[in-house]
């Protein structure tokens, strides 16, 4: 028995990142699924990829299918708070109970290979074995990352997705675009329609020839289905239809470009689930998506956004003048190493007036020192390794013109959710999606 309790579990989890770390083959998940009757291939799924965006457009179309009263599974990674986050069937997330118990099912199996898996590959597992025996009619899989050498490559979906290519990862990706492209490419199967985003042309170039050589169709933003207006009045024209009018939960002009991806994926699917125009309309206008745009408080004003890399940094800087107007900017920021944090903190720095920066993972971030030096050539700034109490120090002093933008990094707005929700007593519905009436 690998663990008797829940949290003995997840201390044994995160010893296998630690044990085993990234690790990139799928023999070994494969033989662990095989031991186990491979329970991916009992449901449809939609296998989503892509630089940005993945995550939000994996929401999106999980909300759609609540929508229309499925139970559906939903598989994302990292998760901000809980490990349960990252499955979730319906409306709920996996029960703590019932990680334990799949746990044991995967160790099993895959001691009986002579087999360890890696934390995401075991994680992956676990998810596709409880969706089985929870008999989902559907389930939404987002890639950890890249795409062909992922965990999650060894599904056999109904749509592949790739929302969007652009820098990250390089050291396991590659260095340009059509390379990253190639990576995420390699989630496309023979015959299986493929929904595309809006892709640079290096990178449209290599998901076509691959999508060519597997013949399998692809469906192209801007020219086999485009969108207009913006997150408050949004418009979608598509391969089975039109949606009109439509209040994205989801803020920012980058959700308009990932809900025409998702309807698009909705459309492609509805071949086999005839899903209707309110069912599209009420996962759009429904879906909540943590970290995104979220505002945490409204008094003091406290944003969240997740934007760790270039292009999500970009995307950030170009919602923030239409959802916060004239308000001072303060922000506490943390980055891992990996990332071209001199390039975001340069697209960021017109639109703060002070920073902080702090330490999100202590083994993976860049070191505070480095990122103040860059910082200081811009606004004032000043150091926290702690990102709580960085948190706590700068809401205790914000006036009610300022707000607190919390940025560059998925593992720092889940540490600040953490300690926010802990001090509010767990009562995490009090936390809603940016509107840009806020």
């Amino acid at each position: 028995m690998i663990a008797a309790t829940y949290s003995e579990l997840l201390d044994w989890l995160y010893g296998l990142e630690a044990r085993k770390g990234m690790d990139f083959k799928l023999e070994r998940i494969e033989l662990v699924l095989q031991e186990l009757g491979r329970p991916e291939r009992k449901y449809p799924i939609v296998h989503i990829a892509g630089t940005n965006g993945k995550g939000s457009v994996a929401a999106m179309l999980h909300a759609m299918a609540c929508g229309a009263g499925l139970e559906a599974g939903l598989y994302t990674s990292p998760h901000l708070i809980r490990f349960t986050e990252r499955i979730r069937v319906g409306n709920d997330e996996i029960s703590p109970e019932d990680v334990v118990r799949g746990a044991r099912e995967v160790h099993r199996a895959a001691t009986l290979r002579g087999i360890e898996l890696t934390f995401f590959e075991f994680t992956t597992v676990l998810a596709f074995q409880y969706f089985a025996q929870r008999k989902v009619p559907l389930a939404v899989i987002e890639t950890g990352l890249g795409g062909r050498l992922d965990a999650t490559n060894v599904v056999l979906p109904q749509v592949c997705v790739i929302t969007s290519i652009g820098f990250d990862h390089q050291e396991f990706l590659g260095n340009s675009l059509a390379s990253i492209a190639s990576e995420k490419a390699g989630i496309i199967k023979h015959g299986v329609p493929v929904v595309a985003g809006a892709l640079p042309p290096e990178a449209r170039a290599v998901i076509d020839s691959r999508a060519r050589s597997q013949n399998a169709p692809v469906w192209w933003a801007h020219s086999d289905f485009t969108w207009w207006g913006n997150d408050q009045c949004w418009s979608f024209r598509g391969p089975r239809g039109e949606l009109g009018n439509v209040r994205l939960g989801l803020r920012g002009a980058h959700q308009c470009e990932n809900a025409a991806v998702a309807l698009a994926t909705a459309q492609v699917l509805s071949d086999g689930l005839k899903w209707s125009e309110e069912v599209w309309r009420w996962g759009l206008e429904n879906v909540r998506w943590p970290g995104r745009l979220e505002v945490l408080t409204e008094r003091p004003l406290v944003i969240l956004d997740g934007a760790h890399n270039v292009d999500g940094v970009r995307a950030l800087v170009a919602a923030l003048p239409h959802l916060l107007g004239q308000r001072r900017v303060h922000l506490l920021f943390g980055v891992m190493s990996d990332k071209d944090w001199p390039a975001m903190v340069d697209i960021l720095a017109p639109y703060v007036q002070s920073a902080v920066v702090t330490r999100p993972w202590p083994q993976r971030s860049a070191d505070p020192a480095r990122l103040a030096e860059r910082w200081r050539a811009w606004v004032p700034t000043r150091i926290e390794d702690d990102p709580a109490v960085a948190f706590e120090q700068i809401v205790n002093a914000l006036r009610e013109d300022e707000v607190l933008l919390v940025a560059g990094s998925l593992f720092l707005v889940g540490q600040v959710r953490a300690a926010f929700f802990r001090h509010e007593g767990g009562r995490e519905s009090t936390s809603r999606i940016a509107r840009a009436d806020v």
